[in-house]
């Protein structure tokens, strides 16, 4: 008997198999405190060796065994998402060529080499995002791809200034870095800004949703966007005590506040959750610019594990709904997807931090550690309010999408018993149960000495309850009356598309660049440059040509008038 065994299920046993290994391996080097790294000299330039270094220590090994778990689980998924597509096997080589390049880009520490997998992943996101080959695809693709070149220059610029430190490893050298070297610093905060979206090249995240529902559940979980979070927790050491550490913090809090805000009047189920995982990204990253390195980290991973959950839970509703991605076109989903809505529930839960879920670990450490750290007040409010909007906009996505009426188009096959994707969704479900407790008590077996008073203790509970509350309030009155929103436009949209954000990045910059194109075609190519370019020279030449041509002509009136004016001036010169 011959077992034909097909390309998602031999992808989805090798990842899991390496998941596994770099696991045990991550727990020994944590235990043992030892770490692992593997160099080849390329070349040496200007008394600098061109390196390219892979190193193996529990951070970068637990890392990518969380990317190859959560890539395992989703290659296996797009089995059942992704049957009857033309280019099926294509799709399945450009998510392995993904994951290739983000373990190119966590093994090495090295500035040079990592941006083979830098640049992979950019490229790698672009042929994803505009994998369905329409309009709208293009448009988004060509925004993520030139949002993440401004990061790809500013890694190409610290390359060069890195060179005065005698070398490239960011991870031996960035200890040695001090306030003078605040470019470089500026420069890697840019270019991790870029690839984890933050203000104000937060609109190519959304925008990303064009690609395959799978592929949002692995580039948004644990790879492309996580991948600023994971250079500036490796660059850590070098940015400690520098003035670079505020603006990160100012940027991220706000990055938080407007993700939050922008997904409580969204309506595309696909694009909520990239708002939260934009939300996420900012707590990572204003936890870090405090200087608490693991606990970024912790969140990096716990959050890994609930939000590929959330993608996945969301592609099965939309692939039952018959491609429906409104939310509203939703509803009384429970009822018919009982195992669906149970894992989106407990992802949900994970994502508001619900006491002893994944997410609960991590990020009520955050706050507290945030909450007692010397931060100025307005990123306290930030902090707060964000926490609230997270409890707000995952209850109204509860709302409208799980509960309330069955909205959903009669032609839709509306059930959860397709076995590839619910089995594939099993393991991160429980991942997004225990996944935080484990990693918690591995990464930190000495508690955190969190000292405030009461009201700031109970403060993330109190703000979680309140979002819930007015979240649960306003979804009752838009079903109940007409949407009191609508009087007050200006605010409602400036707030729903991330404070214009799309429009800067977009329309207006290809706005800005036609107007001004027109301006220097009339003005220039059609105008002065016409005047005193290719027309103008030409009629000067040819009025010196034909000046030449008639003193040629060996006339005796041009000689005698030419005689004359020669006497003229000779006689003005006598005098």
């Amino acid at each position: 008997m011959i077992w034909k065994i097909s390309m998602h299920e031999v992808s989805m046993l090798t990842l899991m198999s390496s998941s596994i290994y770099c696991g045990v391996v991550a727990v020994l080097k944590l235990k043992m405190e030892v770490m692992s790294v593997v160099e080849w000299e390329l070349m040496s330039l200007s008394s600098s060796s061109i390196v390219f270094t892979l190193v193996f220590d529990w951070v970068s090994l637990l890392f990518m065994s969380f990317v190859f778990a959560i890539s395992s689980s989703v290659l296996f998924y797009s089995g059942s998402y992704m049957l009857g597509d033309k280019t099926y096997n294509r799709f399945m080589y450009l998510v392995l060529a993904f994951v290739i390049s983000m373990a190119m880009m966590v093994f090495s520490p090295n500035l040079i080499s990592i941006l083979l997998g830098w640049d992979g992943l950019g490229l790698v996101s672009y042929a994803l995002v505009i994998y369905y080959q329409n309009e709208k695809s293009a448009n988004a693709g060509m925004l993520t791809v030139l949002s993440n070149r401004v990061g790809d220059v500013a890694i190409l610029l610290s390359i060069g200034l890195m060179s005065s430190v005698g070398g490239w490893n960011f991870l031996l050298y960035s200890y040695y870095m001090g306030e003078e070297m605040i470019g470089l610093k500026m420069l890697v905060m840019l270019a991790a800004m870029t690839k984890s979206a933050q203000i104000p090249f937060s609109a190519w995240l959304p925008a990303a949703m064009a690609a395959p529902t799978p592929v949002s559940a692995l580039v948004h979980s644990s790879t492309l966007v996580t991948a600023g979070v994971y250079l500036m927790i490796r660059f850590s050491a070098g940015m400690e005590g520098s003035s670079a550490q505020s603006v990160l913090l100012i940027i991220s809090c706000l990055t938080m506040f407007m993700a939050g805000l922008g997904a409580n009047f969204e309506y595309d189920l696909k694009k909520i959750i990239a708002l939260s995982t934009l939300s996420q990204l900012g707590v990572m990253l204003s936890i870090l610019s405090l200087g608490y390195v693991n606990l970024a980290f912790f969140h990096l991973l716990s959050h890994a594990l609930f939000k590929a959950l959330l993608f996945m839970c969301a592609g099965v509703v939309i692939h039952s709904a018959g491609g429906y991605q409104d939310i509203r076109f939703m509803g009384g989903l429970v009822k018919h997807m009982p195992l669906t809505v149970a894992y989106m529930t407990i992802a949900n839960l994970a994502l508001c931090g619900f006491p002893f879920m994944a997410g609960f670990y991590s990020k009520d450490m955050i706050l507290e550690v945030a909450f007692m750290s010397w931060i100025n007040f307005i990123a306290l409010i930030l902090y707060i309010a964000a926490t609230g909007l997270t409890v707000m906009y995952t209850l109204r996505l509860i709302f409208y999408s799980l509960t309330s009426d069955f909205n959903v188009g009669p032609m839709s096959n509306i059930s959860d018993e397709d076995s590839i994707m619910t089995n594939s969704m099993s393991g991160l479900g429980m991942g997004a149960i225990f996944g935080g407790s484990v990693l918690c008590w591995s990464l930190f077996p000495e508690p955190y000495m969190i000292c405030m008073d009461t009201t700031m203790k109970m403060m993330v509970l109190f703000v979680s309850g309140l979002g819930g509350l007015i979240g649960y309030m306003i979804n009752m009155m838009n079903v109940s009356y007409s949407l009191k929103s609508l009087s007050n436009h200006s605010v409602v949209s400036m707030s729903g598309s991330m404070w214009f954000m799309p429009s800067l990045s977009t329309m207006k910059n290809s706005e800005m660049v036609l107007s001004s194109g027109s301006i220097i075609q009339s003005t220039g190519d059609k105008g002065w440059f016409e005047f005193y370019g290719g027309q103008g020279m030409y009629y000067l030449f040819s009025k010196l040509f034909s000046i030449l041509n008639y003193l040629q002509l060996n006339s005796v009136k041009s000689f005698m008038k030419m005689f004359v004016v020669v006497v003229i001036i000779m006689m003005f010169m006598l005098i």
